[in-house]
């Protein structure tokens, strides 16, 4: 058997190994190849395992597990990297993609520097706004979907967005210093989500560019806390947008990774995301360590 093949990248530094599977023999247990490819010791590192691949219907295919194994739907900034990955390889040609994805098939634009694909816009869906659909237990109706959670005596506010997977945003007076290694777990297993959830900790920064900026800090379900988050991104802005904290359909999200532009130019309109996608280093894994 051939070496296995391995790519890592990232987006703002939410970084994945990605398998190419036009070209790589996938193995049958991809949460357990996950688990072991996420460890940052004894594996490759990252924040989990993405595999791009034909797809019956779509341009090409995305699969992505979390660094515990577990599956989720969407990657904001995966997919970024994951349409970068089908262009530089070869597998697609053309500059506009439709990607299948858990979430449903998505519309990406590749970007350019020069000759070089260095990021990618895209159009992440329309935001889930009933209660059903995030997942999360609420009388609803929606669009602004409230609860407040106690969590170790404090009670926190939030707001549920669904983006292809379930996030719960927190409005906070500082970003930098929220308790998000305590609160965020607590608030990810939390029984009103019914398939756990992201964690977002957002604080208003001054605008630039004409635009608001908003920090964001996220507790990625499945991963812990990660230096970004697209799909948080686009909850971040919709939860603003809802909650009256900001008057523009646009803002700049600030991770700890970098910067993404988020946009939802109206309530009945597709989440636009737009950011940079890096590769940063391919090889083969090692007999040795595939057969321990």
């Amino acid at each position: 058997m051939l070496p296995m093949h391995f790519i890592k990248m990232h987006g703002c530094g939410n970084d994945y190994v990605y398998l190419d599977g036009w070209q790589t023999a996938l193995p049958a247990d991809l949460p357990a190849l996950a688990r072991r490819l996420s460890d940052r010791h004894t594996g490759v590192g990252g924040d989990g395992l993405i595999v791009v691949g034909p797809s019956s219907t779509a341009d090409a295919r995305m699969l992505m597990f979390n660094s515990d194994g577990s599956q989720s739907e969407m990657c904001g900034n995966g997919i970024r990297c994951a349409a970068k990955l089908a262009y530089d390889r070869g597998h697609v040609t053309e500059r506009t993609l439709r990607f299948e994805t858990g979430a449903g098939e998505l519309a990406v634009d590749l970007l350019f520097t020069g000759q070089r694909c260095s990021g990618a816009s895209v159009l992440m869906g329309a935001p889930r706004l009933v209660p059903a659909a995030v997942p999360v237990e609420h009388p609803g109706p929606g669009p602004l979907l409230e609860l407040t959670l106690t969590v170790a005596g404090t009670a926190h506010r939030l707001l549920a967005v669904g983006m292809g997977n379930p996030h719960a945003v927190l409005f906070v007076a500082e970003a930098e210093t929220a308790p998000v290694g305590e609160v965020g777990p607590a608030i990810e297993h939390h029984a009103r989500f019914p398939r756990r959830t992201n964690v977002e900790f957002v604080s208003r920064l001054a605008d630039e560019q004409g635009l608001p900026v908003l920090r964001q800090r996220t507790w990625e379900r499945g991963s812990g806390e990660t230096q970004a988050c697209g799909t948080g991104a686009c909850a971040t802005l919709v939860a603003a947008i809802l909650d009256r904290r900001i008057a523009s359909r646009e803002a700049i999200i600030r991770l700890s990774g970098g910067d993404l532009r988020v946009a939802w130019p109206d309530d009945r309109s597709q989440v636009r995301l737009t950011g940079p996608a890096v590769t940063v280093c391919e090889g083969d894994l090692s007999p040795e360590w595939e057969g321990a």
